[in-house]
């Protein structure tokens, strides 16, 4: 198993960018594929993005679809969320988690959960 720890958080105008970093401990990062999902006051934990295991593969949510990139770098047992073009309606708390589910869109299909990091976008 990993632990992840997010960073990269913070305040941001709309439209403007955060780069979010998950940083995984243990040798067995690579062998899973990773996801982002993120969590406003008063609503679900939804997903944001996935990714897979060798990098080659990669999924987002519709609200995020080209203005969100995930990548991955196994030798730094990291994994990335690059956020353009911020909309308020994207402040949440963003999570990244270990999948091992068959289904990268449910947050039932991970584990090891990290702490999260709050990202807020003012209007």
């Amino acid at each position: 198993q990993v632990q992840l720890v997010e960073s990269g958080g913070g305040l941001v105008q709309a439209g403007g960018s955060l780069r979010l970093s998950c940083a995984a401990s243990g040798r067995t990062f690579s062998n899973y594929g990773m996801g982002w999902f993120r969590q406003a006051p008063g609503k679900e934990r939804e997903f944001v993005a996935a990714i897979l295991r060798s990098g080659g593969g990669t999924y987002y949510a519709d609200s995020v679809k080209g203005r969100f990139t995930i990548s991955r770098d196994n030798a730094k047992n990291t994994v990335y969320l690059e956020m353009n073009s911020l909309k308020p309606e994207d402040t949440a708390v963003y999570y990244c988690a270990a999948q091992i589910g068959s289904y990268y869109y449910t947050s039932a299909s991970y584990i090891n959960w990290g702490q999260g990091t709050q990202v807020t976008v003012s209007s």
